[in-house]
């Protein structure tokens, strides 16, 4: 049996990893629930596959289509910056324009979300997006390591981006008492952030890592920085002429309103209250079943409107991200009710909220970490226990096996 841990009531107190917890009844998952959970979210992808067709190739090139418009209307607006409401109509077009294009075209793509259509232009392999991160760093960091070991700590390198305190697991440091200070940052610079995720800087200061590996690293930074750079702050202000000063400002604040949204949409989908970690040992030789329910559990969804779904990317729908990484996202909202119901029929909890909730809850946790462990009172907690017993019936397939299958 190995436990996973979420907040409810009522609790009763128990050691863990060196720290009081408190904690409810357990939810017990035998072996056999768990292979069921397996099997019913791979029926639910192979159906979902097999009605893939015309309808989703027009829905991508829809989006593609209005995110290209929005960009045209707003670098246009941009040139007529001397006019306040024109300037402010060109950054909130551009502004969306860019979050279109980082959430709901490029992250989805370079999923592979997109490859059965064939279409050169929409290929996960080649598709590079507007931002600063090189498209086949993020395909590592990301579709790889991110979705292969999600949320298991010390190596699922998004737990904290390498520079928060993010999970009671990770050991407290007086560094960490700048959690806001560098999440604030992080948040208003996140496309560097995300650039610079790779590098696993942390890991070079405390010398487990030689400078000399960024070599490659810093070539691919340099080529598209350079390109995005001349871009946005070079190019376009130029091409405005006198409204060189507006139109550089312009853009910045496009950047500055994507890197914003962005962050707090990919935060509130991992790290709102209720959302798990799991160790190492928690995890070796998972099972399929096991892996979607770690998938499930270590998720957060964000309620909305269509629209709202769609400006995040469908990331509003993380637990369903996370168990189908390479189906069009647009298809997360009418697969939720199905995992939803899932996991009510198994006792599981489906994390959801309102983005003014799910947020909060995150930044409370920022704060929350950024203290010492003794000044901070244990959250109600509960255990999920799950049957991990030796069978000759139990499947081989490990977790990196289903996130290749899935990446």
């Amino acid at each position: 049996m190995f436990g996973l841990t979420i907040p409810s009531i009522p609790f009763l107190p128990f050691l863990s990893g060196g720290r009081t917890q408190v904690v409810a009844d357990p939810i017990v998952l035998s072996r056999d629930q768990v292979d069921e959970i397996g099997r019913e979210l791979d029926e639910l992808r192979e159906r979902t596959v097999a009605s893939l067709g015309a309808e989703d190739r027009e829905y991508i090139y829809r989006i593609i289509k209005t995110q290209r418009g929005l960009e045209v209307a707003g670098r246009g607006l941009l040139f007529l910056g001397f006019f306040p409401p024109a300037w402010v109509a060109g950054v909130a077009s551009l502004s969306v324009s860019k979050i279109l294009d980082n959430m709901e075209i490029g992250h989805n793509v370079m999923h592979g979300q997109y490859d059965w259509m064939r279409e050169p232009s929409l290929n996960s392999r080649t598709f590079e997006w507007d931002t600063v991160c090189p498209s086949d760093q993020w395909r590592h960091s990301h579709n790889y390591m991110h979705h292969t070991y999600t949320n298991i700590v010390g190596k699922d390198r998004d737990i904290g981006y390498g520079i928060l305190r993010m999970d009671p697991a990770q050991k407290w440091h007086p560094y960490y008492l700048g959690n806001p200070v560098y999440a604030t940052v992080l948040m208003l610079l996140f496309e560097w952030g995300v650039m610079f995720h790779d590098a696993e800087v942390e890991r070079i200061v405390s010398r487990e890592r030689n400078w000399r590996d960024l070599v490659p690293l810093a070539k691919g930074w340099w080529r598209k920085v350079r390109r995005q750079v001349v871009k946005d702050y070079v190019a376009f202000p130029l091409l405005s002429g006198p409204m060189f000063v507006p139109t550089l400002v312009g853009n910045a604040t496009a950047n500055l309103v994507r890197n914003v949204w962005t962050f707090s949409i990919i935060f509130c989908g991992h790290f709102p209250s209720g959302v798990q970690s799991f160790s190492k040992d928690e995890t070796v030789n998972e099972t399929r079943g096991e892996w979607y329910v770690r998938q499930m559990l270590g998720s957060a969804n964000i309620s909305g409107t269509p629209l709202f779904h769609i400006m995040s990317g469908n990331l509003s729908h993380q637990i369903e991200h996370h168990l189908f990484p390479d189906l069009p996202a647009h298809r997360y909202p009418e697969l939720a009710p199905q995992v939803r119901a899932l996991c009510e029929k198994h006792g599981l909890p489906y994390n959801t909220g309102g983005l003014f909730a799910q947020v909060s809850s995150v930044w409370k946790k920022i704060f929350r970490f950024a203290l010492p462990p003794a000044l901070v009172p244990p959250e109600p907690e509960t255990t999920v226990l799950i049957d991990r017993s030796p069978s000759p019936e139990r499947s081989s397939e490990t977790a990196g096996t289903l996130a290749r299958d899935n990446a």
